[in-house]
């Protein structure tokens, strides 16, 4: 399950979810990070997700990259690295739960059902866009952040190249980022 609130890096990695307060600018006039963009950064070796504004972590949650570890040849079922961005969003206004198939509505998974080898996508998923020339495959091998009906897999590798998310986490970073946010995978 992910963290929601605005604290620093350092309130991030020293606390377990009290949101520190609001940071003012060195002008003092207005928050900081305000006017800076969004950014995801996803960091393999942790398996975690985190949302930034500026240097201010807005949400962090477990994540599940590939079981066959990093790359970005075509069929390799790996999960890319480099930078990225959120090239479409698809989902806004499904159940929680709703699982996709083409990117379109086929059903409802529910938490408390029967745990399924199927690696389902469900909930939302944001299709990325590689931005260098290493990972510009990545739109047409379809790697997703996405929710996912194995979330007691999270927080290590165990996904065929696409970022799974729980799907309470997934619901909310979707709400967050809009189309063009860049994403990082490291």
């Amino acid at each position: 399950m992910g963290k929601l609130g605005k604290k620093s890096a350092s309130a991030e990695r020293d606390s377990s979810g009290a949101a520190a307060g609001r940071r003012k600018d060195r002008s003092g006039d207005r928050p900081a990070g305000k006017e800076r963009a969004l950014r995801v950064e996803i960091v393999v070796r942790e398996q975690r997700l985190r949302l930034w504004r500026g240097d201010t972590v807005l949400f962090c949650c477990a994540i599940s990259t590939s079981k066959s570890g990093l790359g970005s040849e075509p069929g390799s079922h790996r999960t890319p690295t480099g930078r990225f961005r959120v090239a479409e969003k698809h989902g806004h206004g499904a159940q929680l739960g709703t699982i996709f198939r083409s990117r379109e509505p086929a059903g409802r998974w529910q938490a408390d059902s029967r745990v399924v080898a199927d690696d389902l996508i469900t909930s939302r998923l944001l299709w990325l866009e590689g931005m260098e020339s290493h990972n510009a495959n990545t739109y047409q091998r379809y790697i997703y952040l996405h929710g996912t009906n194995q979330e007691h897999l999270l927080g290590r590798p165990h996904s065929h190249g696409c970022v799974r998310l729980a799907n309470d986490a997934v619901i909310t970073l979707f709400d967050l980022v809009p189309e063009g946010t860049e994403v990082r995978i490291d």
